[in-house]
């Protein structure tokens, strides 16, 4: 079985397809019902669809709790970007960026490995190449996906000697409707970037591990 969060478009919901047509059973996690299970309705393998708000301790518990068994993988796909001028961001705009990105992934890895770091579970963080590079116009989104960066470099150091695995991946120049959300859409034209279909099936590729290695890291970026 595995969990994707972020599951309701985008790369998690190319990656249930991925998934699915492998034949995984999967359960998918988003903030809508409805968007999850349009998702799922296009899926043929056995799904499980969980509305949580993973800014919310208490919701993350009981996505963990609600688990019918252990997960083999666990890819956390959920995020928002907004973008700008500095000047331009007050408080209620940085601290969402702050929310979607790095709360949830801290909460979301925090769950996992109090649960599994002993059991043979995969847990991949989605990032972005934001975490690996300063740019104009993204300082809030740039200092937030850094912040994940270093809880996933740190907590791999916490993870030394454990049978749980974790990865980090740093997709850039990728098609999603997340360049049609607000801050977003005026930004970059995304016309000319990979599609998630594309980052979906190199990321499933490159998440593939032996009995006595895996890729640590995984950046994807368009040509």
């Amino acid at each position: 079985m595995i969990l994707i969060t972020g599951a309701s478009s985008g790369l998690g919901a190319a990656l249930a397809k991925v998934y699915s047509q492998q034949g995984e059973s999967l359960v998918l996690v988003g903030r809508s019902q409805a968007k999850l299970e349009a998702v799922a309705g296009s899926l043929s393998s056995e799904v499980v669809c969980h509305a949580a708000d993973l800014t919310c301790e208490t919701q993350v518990a009981g996505l963990f709790e609600s688990l019918p068994q252990v997960p083999s993988r666990i890819i956390h796909c959920a995020g928002s970007g907004d973008f700008g001028p500095m000047e331009q961001f007050d408080e209620s705009r940085i601290r969402r960026l702050m929310d979607n990105n790095l709360l949830t992934a801290a909460l979301v890895t925090k769950e996992a490995v109090a649960r599994f770091r002993q059991q043979q579970v995969q847990l991949a963080v989605v990032a972005s190449t934001a975490a690996q590079k300063g740019k104009a116009n993204e300082a809030v989104y740039c200092a937030v996906k850094w912040g994940v960066k270093g809880l996933l470099e740190s907590l791999r150091a916490e993870l030394k000697g454990a049978t749980m695995t974790l990865v980090g991946v740093y997709p850039g120049g990728m098609d999603t409707p997340f360049w049609q959300q607000q801050g977003c859409d005026s930004h970059v034209d995304a016309s000319g970037f990979m599609s998630a279909d594309e980052a979906a099936l190199m990321m499933a590729n490159g998440l593939i591990a032996s009995e006595n290695g895996y890729i640590s890291e995984l950046t994807l970026i368009r040509r």
